[in-house]
Order: structure tokens, then C-alpha cells, then sequence
């Protein structure tokens, strides 16, 4: 006699989306005196003119909270419909108990499942892609999932190729069942021969990144992801309505976004006031420009994640 296996859902889709960021806002100007350059030195690199910095008692599960908060009233959701919550981090204040399973107790989600994901800044589109295989597959039917970081906690804000580059912040998508596909096929990979590229050495140690041969292997290897997204969504890049990908640097950002041509998609450039958040950029970037009114409900969206590992993930979903 065989297994039973439970039904699962047709499609998945984004339902809605939330965002929370720190009050702190940190600019430019604010960094001179500690870090010895201006204004000028940091837009010409990475394109940041400011980022947010979470107060000392904020940590990573209150901003993921705050985030998934918003989400479920975007959507008019209850807790008690989540049977899934999934928190994409890197930058948890400690490894137990998890992030996920305190956020869905803040929330109060009764009972749900709850794990972290750590694929550093390639997070939140890992976690989407296990959402949405999940409520496919019958294992939920509704999944909460969060970027969420607390970059500032682990950054020396001396070293020029990071103090100027991390901040903080929170991005929620929620992921339900959908008659029609809203969450198109995750093409994923790691290239581990350059793990040593971004690390944190240990517990007591800060982030550093070989700022160079990151940028270099970002523009290179990352457009044929983004487009092999796209083929298997069966969407061509000139139909795209956003293009959201990590918000890693401006110039990292607006090579990729010229070499997959996707004509007149909004390019989200959220870095230059948000920093760079990790693995919440992308849902970060996405909530707020959804809440601008900058891309339509309906319309079809481009994620690339990529970081540290190094990992990258890329997926084309409809905008709730």
C-alpha cells in the first residue's frame, strides 16, 4: 500500500508584500568624519547616498516582525492562516533559538512551521523558491517570507569596502496558491571557489568583502541567470515591468539591468537611499516600489539575488 500524498496548488503567487526600515538614517555626510571620505568618493562607487541603521536594542526578528506585520494587513490576512514561516538572514544576533520561529511567535502564527535561511544576500530568493515548491507540493498553503538583517551588527564602520555599503532593514512577501503560475522557476547555483571573496571570519569578527573581484564576477557571470529566469518563465526581458535585483551597489545594479535589456521595466535602485540591506534588499526594494505605485498589480518582475557563498538565485514573479 502506497503513501498518501496531499494535494498541492496549481501555482503559487505572491499575495502581498511589507517593509519595515530603521528610523536612523545614516548619510553620507554623517560617515566622513569616521571613515575619511566624502559624499562624492561614495556616490562615484557604489551610488549610496544614505542607509538605514537599526537602534542598538532593534534587532533582526523585531524589523522582520514589523515587516511581515504589514504584509499579512496588506494582504488581509490573519496569522492563523500561515502554516510557514521562512526568515532569510545572515546577520541573526545568534543561531538559536531561530529568527522564524520568534517572528511567527510575535505574530502569533499558531504552530507553524519555522526555519532561516542563510544564503547571505541570494536569501529572500532561495526562501521564495522553497515557499513556493512548499505550497505546490501540499506541505502549506500559505507562507510567510522574510529578509530581514541587521548588517550594521557585523560591519566595522572603519573599513571603506563595507562601512559604507551595509545598513539595515526588513522586506515580507506572504506566498499562497494561485489557479494561474505568479512565481516562475528558480534558477539557483553557488560558485564556492570564490567563497573567500565576502566572509566573517568567526563570532567575533566583521564582515570584509574583496570589493573588486566581487563587482567583476557580479557583471560577468549574473545576466545569463537573470535570463535563463526569464526563458523558463517563458517571459521575454522586454516585457518585464521591474527589474529588482540585490541592491548590492548602483553600478552593480545598472551593469546587470544593460546587459539583459529589459527595455522599459522600472530598474529598482533602492540602494541609494536604503544601503545595502543583505538578503532584505530585494523585498525591501519590491514593497517600496509597489507602495510608490511604480509597477502595476498583475505585471511581471524580475529578482536576482546574489552574495556572499557566493550564491545567486533568480526568479520572475507577478506583482500582487
Amino acid at each position: 500500500m502506497g503513501l498518501s500524498v496531499p494535494p498541492g496548488a496549481s501555482g503559487t503567487r505572491i499575495v502581498s508584500m511589507g517593509h519595515y526600515q530603521p528610523a536612523n538614517v545614516v548619510t553620507n555626510a554623517d560617515l566622513a568624519p569616521s571613515i575619511g571620505i566624502g559624499d562624492e568618493w561614495i556616490r562615484n562607487r557604489v551610488g549610496i547616498a544614505a542607509r538605514r541603521i537599526a537602534d542598538p536594542g532593534e534587532s533582526v526578528v523585531d524589523m522582520a516582525t514589523a515587516a511581515a506585520s504589514k504584509a499579512l494587513a496588506a494582504g488581509g490576512l490573519t496569522p492563523d492562516v500561515i502554516d510557514l514561516v521562512i526568515v532569510a538572514t545572515c546577520s541573526s544576533e545568534s543561531s538559536m533559538p531561530n529568527a522564524a520561529s520568534q517572528v511567527a511567535h510575535a505574530l502569533g502564527v499558531p504552530s507553524p512551521g519555522a526555519y532561516d535561511v542563510n544564503a547571505a544576500c541570494a536569501g529572500f530568493s532561495y526562501a521564495l523558491a522553497l515557499a513556493s515548491d512548499g505550497v505546490r507540493a501540499g506541505s502549506a498553503r500559505h507562507v510567510l517570507v522574510v529578509g530581514a538583517e541587521k548588517m550594521s551588527a557585523w560591519t566595522d564602520g572603519g573599513d571603506r569596502t563595507t562601512g559604507i555599503i551595509f545598513a539595515d532593514g526588513a522586506g515580507a512577501a506572504v506566498v499562497g496558491p494561485s489557479a494561474r503560475p505568479g512565481i516562475g522557476p528558480v534558477v539557483w547555483g553557488s560558485a564556492g571557489h570564490l567563497g573567500d571573496k565576502i566572509t566573517i571570519k568567526d563570532r567575533h569578527s566583521s564582515i570584509r568583502q574583496q570589493g573588486q573581484a566581487v563587482f567583476r564576477w557580479a557583471i560577468t557571470s549574473l545576466h545569463p541567470v537573470a535570463l535563463e529566469a526569464c526563458r523558463r518563465a517563458g517571459v521575454d526581458p522586454s516585457d518585464l515591468a521591474a527589474f529588482v535585483p540585490h541592491q548590492a551597489n548602483l553600478r552593480i545594479v545598472e551593469a546587470i539591468a544593460a546587459k539583459i535589456q529589459a527595455g522599459t521595466a522600472v530598474i529598482a535602485r533602492d540602494v541609494v537611499e536604503s544601503g545595502n540591506t543583505s538578503a532584505a534588499s530585494i523585498p525591501l526594494a519590491l514593497s517600496r516600489m509597489i507602495e510608490r505605485g511604480e509597477v502595476p498589480s498583475g505585471a511581471p518582475a524580475l529578482l536576482l539575488g546574489f552574495g556572499a557563498g557566493l550564491t545567486y538565485a533568480a526568479q520572475v514573479v507577478t506583482v500582487p
